[in-house]
């Protein structure tokens, strides 16, 4: 055997410093871009819940003749109403009522505002109107 010294392997100080310099300038260049992304989502995903229920309610309807009451809410799609008008030919016609993206239950408007009823989130800021990511979201615009 030779007792010759080992040289030891690894990263000189000089080539951390080079990729974590890399490192820095991607994450300038790239985080921009993608810090607004979560909101995009967010409305994509209101506006796919908000279809999702307004076939519920189309189907609703055509079982039973009406959409549901104002009092009977959207919860007449995952349970039967026992408040008047009861549902004759009523199904299940969503497993769970969905929250919007923000974590607020999606408002249902009957008669509708601007249709003969209306599904929809008031978006970020939870407030009625707004702008941006703070519009509201509605069966409307789909």
């Amino acid at each position: 055997m030779r007792n010759t010294p080992r040289r030891s392997r690894g990263f000189t100080l000089i080539e951390v410093m080079v990729v974590i310099v890399i490192l820095g300038v991607l994450a300038a260049l790239v985080v921009p871009k993608v810090m607004s992304r979560p909101d995009e989502a967010r409305v994509v995903a209101a506006k796919q819940d908000i279809s999702a229920v307004m076939q519920a309610l189309k189907l609703y309807k055509l079982d039973n003749r009406r959409y549901p009451s104002a009092e009977q809410g959207l919860q007449a799609l995952v349970t039967k109403p026992t408040a008047a008008p009861v549902p004759d030919n009523w199904k299940s016609y969503l497993d769970k009522l969905p929250m919007d993206p923000w974590g607020k239950p999606y408002q249902y408007v009957i008669p509708g505002l601007k249709g003969e009823v209306d599904v929809m989130s008031f978006g970020a800021d939870s407030v009625s109107g707004g702008e941006g990511f703070d519009a509201d979201i509605g069966s409307w615009s789909l």
